[in-house]
């Protein structure tokens, strides 16, 4: 268990007092979600939506950014699989003999 949990209702990190989820939180939760960035993202978005009515003063946009915003960018920094296509191509037509004597 870890020791960087939100302290609420002012949402500052119970380890280390940074805005939660401090970037040590934020580790310990990609590799908790490595395999479920979905799952991480709601997980994170019900948090978000207890933060914004537990500090309505807080514009959306930073509250977006703080909890959501770095599990989109963690996603776009991990390189891509590339998967190779094992379609194959069709040969071209060939002409039937019958039709080239005409």
């Amino acid at each position: 268990m870890t020791t960087h949990g939100p302290v609420m209702p002012i949402w500052s990190c119970g380890g280390c007092d940074l805005p939660w989820p401090c970037p040590t939180r934020r580790r310990e939760l990609r590799a908790e979600y490595a395999d479920a960035p979905v799952s991480l993202a709601l997980y994170l978005g019900s948090y978000l939506v207890q933060a914004a009515e537990d500090m309505p003063w807080t514009p959306a946009g930073v509250l977006h950014r703080r909890f959501l915003e770095w599990v989109r960018e963690a996603e776009r920094s991990t390189p891509a699989v590339q998967q190779r296509s094992t379609a194959t191509v069709p040969a071209p037509p060939t002409r039937d003999r019958h039709q080239q004597s005409r």
